[in-house]
């Protein structure tokens, strides 16, 4: 199972905008996704179960896949959670 640890870097960590586009890049990336922060591990592609996490600014998740294309998806989801998404919501503004 390939797996990636990434920290969060939106300012509102894995809450409103962030944690929707996040959601809706594990639902492309075409292989089952587990996002776990602490011992709570949820389906990435699962929005209400994303949020449950309450990952904030800063805290390290830890991303799983298994299949064809996991370590494609791991990179484009470690990658999209190391970004400041708020920041970017602000600049498209």
């Amino acid at each position: 199972m390939a797996q990636r640890r990434v920290v969060v870097a939106s300012a509102s960590g894995l809450h409103a905008r962030p944690a929707k586009l996040f959601v809706q890049a594990a639902v492309k990336a075409g292989v089952p996704v587990t996002i776990r922060a602490g011992d709570k591990a949820v389906p990435a592609k699962s929005m209400l179960g994303v949020l449950s996490l309450g990952a904030a600014q800063g805290t390290e998740v830890t991303l799983e896949a298994d299949g064809p294309g996991a370590e494609e998806a791991l990179d484009a989801l470690a990658a999209l959670l190391s970004r400041d998404l708020d920041s970017e919501e602000a600049l498209d503004a």
